[in-house]
């Protein structure tokens, strides 16, 4: 098949528009039913046409990733996108990496839809294991740009010395947030204290491996 035959979602304003209505109904509906959920539903939810629905995600695998990977870019948005960006202007960058960090755990800690989310994909993923391989063909990079781009700017300033940026933002997501969603996954709550800890000795460690030498 050529790639002028591959049929290209809609734009414009109004398909995009649409599509996020698409989105959400969808986060709802899934959060709600689970993925048995019909596109037919969802369709009436966004107050689309069913086939409106497939020309923008052709499937509802293909949905469901977005709906999910929409999510998952939530908890580093705003005050934590901020905080990140903000990064490559601090005098004092542990102390920064240690504000951001316990903004970014806070959103992902309070956000119980995401969590919810991530607890659907967990019970879903083997009923279609495509879901797993569009993040992997994203990339860390991509899918977290705002974490990226924190890391990309102060290894360009020479406040860090990152070889591997892919492994750094894995490493960096290891240490800070990955605890909470792996606990939450089993019904656990990480208390106050043990945040703390966590998020302190987890820059600590970061920084130790990503200094320059002699800082």
């Amino acid at each position: 098949m050529s790639e002028d035959s591959v049929k290209q979602p809609p734009s414009g304003r109004r398909a995009e528009m649409k599509r996020r209505a698409i989105v959400r109904a969808a986060r709802s509906l899934f959060l709600r039913d689970g993925f048995g959920v019909g596109m037919d539903t969802i369709a009436a939810e966004a107050g689309v046409s069913k086939v409106t629905v497939y020309n923008h995600f052709g499937s509802k695998e293909a949905l469901f990733t977005e709906v999910i990977t929409d999510a998952l870019d939530e908890p580093l948005a705003g005050e934590s996108a901020a905080a990140l960006e903000g990064l490559t202007k601090a005098e004092d960058l542990r102390s920064a990496l240690v504000d951001a960090a316990r903004t970014w755990v806070r959103a992902v800690r309070t956000n119980d839809e995401v969590a919810a989310l991530r607890n659907l994909v967990a019970a879903e993923v083997h009923r279609f294991p495509e879901l797993g391989e569009a993040w992997r063909h994203r990339g860390a990079e991509s899918h977290h740009p705002a974490v990226a781009g924190a890391l990309q700017g102060l290894a360009e300033q020479g406040r860090l010395e990152i070889s591997d940026l892919q492994v750094a933002i894995i490493q960096f997501y290891g240490l800070l947030v990955f605890p909470h969603m792996v606990f939450s996954t089993y019904g656990t709550h990480i208390d106050e204290d043990l945040t703390d800890r966590l998020i302190s000795d987890g820059v600590s460690m970061f920084l130790e491996h990503y200094s320059p030498p002699g800082t």
